[in-house]
């Protein structure tokens, strides 16, 4: 039971070297660095100090009693065919499908939708390994080709190749430095916008995605297919404002380019657009000559903008501008000075996207505490015109056209794999139809129950939490509990399906928790602001509270409760970690942003000014440094306060390509816990393990492979089973 009957010795940290000479001074107060060195991947002691940390891993996850039955068993588990959406392009139909174990899925080509269809691109047979994965793609207008992005060992950067789809082949086209773009064709076929990086200074040699140089200047370009990259024309470039990014499409009528201009990672924008069919000599006649001669309808950041659609200069946009749940607006580029208001903001409901249907019809998708509810409106005048019956759970995808009556969506909860169905809107009642049910072989659904609680906050606010567990489970506080948390960026976490949770409920009997915590979205804008900047205590204070209300109902005890979350999500466990030792068993913190005061120094980090702060300001770094992982370790023993005396079992995660939250941030809290509880105390209280799992050819998870996302489940799941001494049950 636990890591203290479980390892037999006490644990052999690598002590990690510091320099107490680095420090800096933020608007008066000193502040220490020692570690700073391990923010250079290329440095040959950072090399070693990672292998070191490997070994010592591997060390603690060899005696974990649950590691290799949990191997097996996710495995099998894993091995279910996955079906996507189907969406349309010209005449024909794409979908996606993994039979089971693959290590991406596959996206199969239909000519009608009563055929199973055949592979259009494997992206299984582009490397050995699964390293190579599908990041985005676009089928062009008339589909006759597909420019898709690949991604290496999970790095942010995408290589853009293009395929006929009729003849199956790869054109010689190859598009280099790509990140954070879309892929958007004219309809003539001839070519794509897409949103590149300058290529770095140094290439010859470069693992791309290890090196942590801050991204500047996203710069948009039209590719002329069958031509050189070298060649491609520059549409929009700001020098002067290099953390710019940039999302650029054709709207759907061919004639305008949409731009946003974003301030980072916040719901904020500029909307510019261009009337293409103003060029005298069209784009291949603008070479040369500069940005395009977009029209600024929208210069400012004082909210989000997203065209939905438009006859052609009549736009409607879906705006949190006055309205923090959302609401749909129009305006003429012929007048942009009259606004007008064509679904209001509701009450409480969150509008989360509109997609246009039928010619004159909208596809509304609301959140209603954190589920959704799918509405047909009136395009014209957004009258209400049908509620779909769903089941309550969430939408994972919609997939539509303004010019068809038929569209297509995806559906999972907690307990239900997924439901892909079409529906038609041609008759007066929408007709609906099952096109796919995703089972699971051996899953009981009737076995389980996901219910919904309000838990009261620090401040009074009622926090949203789904906890799912058995049906007839005892609340005697005994249970293995696993609680999950995100609250950033005003990202809404909705019940969703996972094989692996499933495996931990039947076998491990782990009750899953997901917390609706402030810094998210799921009640809009005004709750996203609640959590962020100056507000970001309030998303710990509400997960703590969760995490106590799970003890003190009888799901769980601390001993028993672990707490996970990733990127953003893992920043929140290092400071409730730090914050609340006392209350978890156990912690799994997946790429956090654990340096609060130099994270916008490297890659993409900058985006994130916005949401945190920046130490850079003297306000925002008086917030971020009561709160940054980083600088509020602290011996739980020596703090009378703290009822805890040591940090719960920690498992801190990482990956060598991660060039979104790069892998520092993780080696600089992982060297000062290990520094500050144990290695620098004689005899120390701190027997729970700190360890970090250190993935190679891995980036911050997007595009992991099937055999990557399941050794990773092992090694976090039978940790934190050994931590919290939950037992197998066969």
């Amino acid at each position: 039971m636990g890591f203290e009957c479980g390892v037999r010795k006490p644990l052999q940290y690598h002590v990690a070297r510091r320099d107490d000479s680095v420090a800096d001074n933020y608007h008066g107060m000193t502040i220490s660095d020692p570690y700073r060195w391990l923010e250079d991947p290329d440095l040959e002691e950072v090399k070693e100090f990672v292998e070191r940390q490997k070994k010592v891993t591997e060390s603690v996850l060899g005696n974990c009693d649950s590691r290799e039955r949990l191997r097996e068993r996710l495995t099998k588990s894993f091995d279910y065919p996955r079906y996507g959406c189907p969406f349309r392009k010209g005449n024909k139909y794409f979908y996606f499908h993994n039979p089971g174990l693959h290590p991406h899925p596959i996206l199969y080509l239909q000519e009608s939708l009563d055929e199973e269809g055949g592979v259009l691109l494997d992206p299984n047979v582009l490397s050995h390994d699964g390293a190579v994965a599908l990041r985005g793609f676009e089928v062009s207008h008339d589909a006759r080709y597909l420019a898709y992005g690949l991604s290496s060992s999970g790095s942010d950067w995408l290589t853009i190749q293009v395929m006929s789809v009729d003849h199956r082949t790869v054109e010689p086209d190859k598009l280099s430095w790509v990140k954070f773009s879309w892929i958007s064709w004219t309809h003539d076929s001839k070519g794509f916008f897409y949103c590149r990086y300058p290529a770095p200074k140094e290439t010859e040699n470069m693992d791309a995605g290890t090196e942590v140089n801050v991204n500047h200047n996203h710069q948009l370009y039209y590719h002329f297919l069958g031509s050189k990259q070298s060649e491609d024309i520059l549409c929009w470039n700001n020098l002067e404002n290099p953390t710019h990014i940039l999302e650029a499409r054709l709207a759907d009528d061919g004639k305008y380019l949409l731009l946003n201009i974003c301030k980072g990672a916040a719901r904020l924008n500029k909307f510019y657009c261009c009337d293409l069919s103003t060029l005298p000599n069209g784009l291949e006649g603008h070479r040369g000559k500069g940005n395009l001669p977009f029209v600024k309808v929208i210069d400012n950041f004082e909210a989000f903008y997203g065209a939905i659609s438009n006859d052609d200069t009549i736009f409607t946009f879906l705006t949190n501008k006055n309205a923090p749940r959302y609401k749909l607006v129009r305006l003429d580029l012929k007048n942009p000075s009259i606004w007008t208001e064509i679904l209001r903001e509701s009450e409480k409901d969150v509008i989360e996207s509109v997609l246009p249907i039928n010619k004159n019809q909208m596809i509304v998708s609301y959140l209603k505490d954190c589920k959704h509810v799918l509405q047909i409106r009136d395009l014209e005048r957004g009258n209400l015109l049908h509620t779909l019956p769903i089941d309550i759970g969430s939408v994972d995808y919609i997939s539509a056209r303004r010019e068809d009556n038929v569209f297509f969506i995806k559906l999972s909860s907690f307990i239900t794999p997924g439901m892909v169905y079409e529906y038609d809107l041609k008759a007066r009642v929408p007709k609906m139809r099952v096109l796919r049910e995703i089972v699971v072989q051996g899953f009981n659904q009737a076995a389980y129950q996901a219910n919904q609680v309000f838990v009261r906050s620090k401040d009074g606010t009622h926090i949203p939490m789904f906890i799912v567990a058995r049906k007839d489970i005892v609340l005697d506080g005994s249970h293995p509990c696993l609680l999950y948390g995100y609250g950033g960026y005003g990202v809404s976490l909705t019940p969703s399906f996972d094989i692996t949770r499933v495996v931990l409920a039947r076998y491990l009997g782990v009750v899953f928790c997901v917390a609706n915590i402030r810094g998210g979205g799921e009640y809009g804008e005004e709750w996203h602001q609640a959590g962020s900047l100056a507000n970001k205590q309030n998303s710990f204070d509400d997960f703590i509270s969760t995490a106590e209300y799970l003890v003190s109902t009888g799901y769980t005890n601390p001993s028993k409760l672990c707490i996970e979350g990733g990127s953003n999500g893992g920043t929140l466990i290092g400071a409730c970690l730090n914050q609340r030792p006392d209350l978890f068993g156990c912690a799994l913190a997946h790429a956090g942003v654990m340096d609060m005061l130099r994270y916008h120094k490297f890659t993409i980090g900058h985006a994130w000014v916005p949401e945190f702060g920046c130490s850079d300001k003297e306000e925002d770094f008086h917030h971020l440094i009561k709160y940054s992982p980083l600088h509020n370790v602290k011996r739980p023993w020596e703090d009378s306060s703290i009822r805890a005396t040591q940090y719960p079992s920690t498992m801190l995660l990482t990956a060598d390509h991660d060039d979104r939250v790069v892998p520092l941030h993780t080696l600089k809290l992982l060297s000062t816990m290990q520094h500050e509880l144990c290695t620098s105390v004689k005899n120390s209280p701190q027997t729970n393990p700190i360890i970090a799992r250190i993935s190679t050819k891995a980036g911050h998870g997007c595009g992991s492979s099937t055999q990557k996302r399941i050794d990773e489940s092992v090694d976090c799941y039978s940790f934190m089973a050994q931590a919290l001494g939950a037992s197998w049950i066969d």
